[in-house]
């Protein structure tokens, strides 16, 4: 299916170019929903011009913003590998911004330019984003001043320079919320001769393809001329455009990916459009969504078409490496010359006498008023009757008043018009000059190096791509998906050797949101007889939980509490419904945040002992470790150990349990686990402390 690009009357494939008013209103229209009031936990830069936010909400899985300059902006559900050292800009964003919380999103003037205003320590910051020409991403001080910038720039109508106030551009058109129907029937008829779907574009500043959208939905001819639209097609173009307004501005959407007939992404929109209406489609519930699949597949398919650039590569590399030649043979060059240079004036200075005494010869000829070349032959005389000083003179220019001489088979001029110590001190300055051009020679020889290093990186990547087929490619890029992790993954938790999950609080900010927001009537609430205890739910689903549940989920509470830190072997556990929790204290005693008062009846359990097991399971979602409770362990998998409270503490304690489970392991199974971090056993060890007391197999 071929389909009109934003040329108007040139016909092709089309795929997404640029970010839309439309596109980025509906955008920001869900940013406002979802990212509010979210917490910045890092920021990446993944290249030039793009940035990952990550942000962390109370209560919600991990949120990944993608921001890239002149491009795109979107939630990502998939893992992007940032480079190992950021650069610069990325370092100044993450001083500014890690731990700020956002304030709000919103869209400048509906232009393609987004505002995320961000809460920090410094005041109310703003990141402006610029989806238009290159774009740029701009971090604006709370007076208004320019802190950061992707791109530094000075221009015509305004300049991008640290510690300037920060001006918005120039508007690309009229804000079309704020355009009345006679002022668009005026402006657009002030157009002459123009065809309207230009006219309207650049009065509007919406683009070609909401243009020629706002045309289909009015039934007006794009290509008829300004001056020939009568009122009544005034009055459709009107309507069709409040439209869309209304749609956008309600966050009426229907996110769509259009479809070529081939099954190849041609455009990601918020709603349906007349232009799309012959093509397939892909719905999706959220625009962010949409735009984040098209971004995905869009990417595989300019990689893998990037593998046809191969040979312009190869050229490009083979320049460099002239360059780099030409470089090094030009620093070597410097590097010789300050060397001689230096040398030269050693021995002016080592053979001083000798030299010093030719200069007084033709002081003195001068002062006599003996002519030039009676000189030259009187010191070649000299030389004859084997005198030293005219042993090292090689020849002298009359006309320049300069003597050639060779001492150590070096050779160089004096210029007889100076003393012999400023002939010394001249050598040594151009030394001193060519060492400086030294530094620049090299810097450019590095900047070259640097070049090909990243050309041959993009070389080796295309070679490889060009042997990949697209759908691989794109295979490979899904695999990087995010993975959604369930509410309860937030907290520690365990599969009971019936099959209850069981979930444990981390800290008072998370036993506050589980007994809160997660803990059902129906559930059973335990708690060990120790300040500093977490609570533990038992998600039951109204089901009633045997003495072995029970059993478990008291270890999992008496494990994680501070009686494992002080090295206790047991503590009394007790459990009550969640009805039986409340945040008012009897008298008006103040309960503080992650505590509960406990009313009614306690449940108890004497003498839970203190332990922990943790066990190695490789099925369907790989090798992973798991931990809990001796039997809740024992009943997934026969490969475990078991800790107590003790004092071996820290990275070399998890690896005593590592290597504990290594030695049950096959051969294959041990190779699979050197690959897992260490880091995967600690949420299963209380305090990160304690000892080795039993293993399994």
């Amino acid at each position: 299916m071929h389909i009109e690009t934003e040329d108007y009357g040139e016909r092709k494939s089309l795929r997404k170019k640029e970010f839309s008013s439309f596109d980025v209103a509906a955008v920001v229209n869900e940013l406002e929903r979802t990212i509010v009031n979210a917490r910045v936990s890092n920021i990446y830069q993944l290249n030039d011009k793009t940035l990952l936010f990550k942000l962390h909400k109370p209560d919600q899985p991990p949120l990944r913003l993608i921001i890239e300059a002149g491009e795109r902006l979107h939630l990502t559900s998939y893992a992007f590998e940032p480079p190992q050292v950021p650069p610069a800009f990325c370092m100044a964003l993450r001083k500014h911004l890690r731990g700020a919380w956002i304030a709000n999103v919103k869209q400048h003037e509906f232009e393609r330019i987004v505002i995320i205003q961000f809460r920090t320590k410094e005041g109310l910051m703003r990141l402006v984003l610029e989806l238009f020409g290159d774009g740029n991403v701009i971090l604006v001080s709370e007076k208004g001043g320019i802190l950061q910038a992707l791109i530094f720039k000075r221009m015509r109508d305004r300049s991008i320079l640290r510690n300037e106030p920060f001006c918005f551009p120039p508007a690309s058109g009229r804000n079309p919320f704020k355009v009345t129907r006679n002022e668009l029937a005026q402006a657009i008829s002030g157009f002459g001769d123009i065809q309207v779907v230009r006219a309207l574009a650049r009065f509007l500043g919406v683009g070609g393809v909401y243009s020629e959208e706002i045309l289909l939905r009015a039934n007006v001819e794009k290509t008829k001329s300004c001056n020939s639209l009568a009122d009544a097609e005034f009055d459709s173009i009107y309507r069709a455009l409040q439209t869309l307004l209304s749609a956008v501005a309600a966050s009426q959407t229907e996110p769509i990916i259009v479809l070529a007939e081939d099954g190849s992404y041609v455009d990601a929109v918020p709603f349906k459009l007349k232009r799309y209406e012959n093509c397939g489609f892909q719905a999706y519930s959220r625009f962010n969504e949409a735009l984040d699949e098209f971004y995905l597949k869009a990417t595989a398919a300019e990689q893998v078409a990037s593998s046809i650039q191969i040979e312009k590569l190869h050229q490009e590399a083979e320049r460099l490496k002239r360059i780099i030649a030409e470089q090094e043979q030009a620093l070597s060059d410097i590097e010789a010359k300050a060397e001689r240079d230096r040398h030269i004036g050693d021995l002016i200075y080592a053979h001083s006498s000798e030299l010093q005494s030719l200069f007084i010869k033709f002081k003195e000829a001068k002062s006599a008023g003996r002519d030039i070349k009676a000189f030259d032959a009187e010191v070649f005389a000299a030389e004859g009757a084997g005198r030293t000083s005219a042993g090292f003179v090689e020849s002298f220019d009359a006309r320049n008043l300069t003597v050639t001489v060779c001492i150590n088979e070096l050779r160089f001029s004096l210029n007889l018009r100076k003393t012999l110590f400023e002939n010394a001190s001249e050598y040594y300055e151009r030394g001193k000059k060519a060492k400086q051009k030294i530094a620049g020679a090299k810097a450019a020889l590095e900047d070259s190096r640097r070049k090909l290093a990243e050309l041959e990186q993009s070389l080796r990547e295309a070679e490889l791509l060009k042997a990949t087929k697209p759908q691989e490619t794109l295979n490979r890029l899904i695999k990087r998906k995010a993975s959604q992790k369930a509410w309860y993954e937030k907290f520690r938790w365990f599969k009971s050797s019936e099959g209850f999950l069981v979930v444990a609080g981390k800290d008072a900010v998370s036993n506050e949101v589980l007994i809160k927001k997660y803990a059902a009537a129906e559930d059973v609430v335990f708690h060990a007889d120790i300040p500093g205890a977490p609570f533990v739910v038992v998600k039951t689903e109204g089901k009633a939980p045997s003495e072995a549940t029970l059993r478990e989920a008291s270890e999992f509470a008496a494990a994680f509490s501070r009686a494992w830190r002080e090295g206790a072997a047991a503590v009394d556990v007790y459990w009550v419904k969640p009805d039986q929790l409340s945040k008012s204290g009897p008298s008006g005693e103040y309960v503080p945040h992650g505590a509960f008062a406990v009313s009614g009846k306690r449940n108890w359990l004497r003498g839970v002992p203190l332990r922990v097991a943790i066990g190695f399971v490789e099925d369907d979602e790989g090798v992973r470790f798991i931990g809990g409770p001796l039997e809740a362990v024992k009943a997934k998998t026969k490969v475990y150990v078991v800790i107590a409270p003790g004092d071996f503490s820290g990275k070399e304690f998890l690896k005593q349990v590592l290597q504990a489970l290594m030695t049950k392991l096959s051969r294959q199974q041990r190779e699979k686990v050197d690959k897992v971090s260490i880091e995967q056993i600690r949420e299963f060890v209380p305090y990160a402390k304690g000892s080795l007391i039993k293993s399994g197999f």
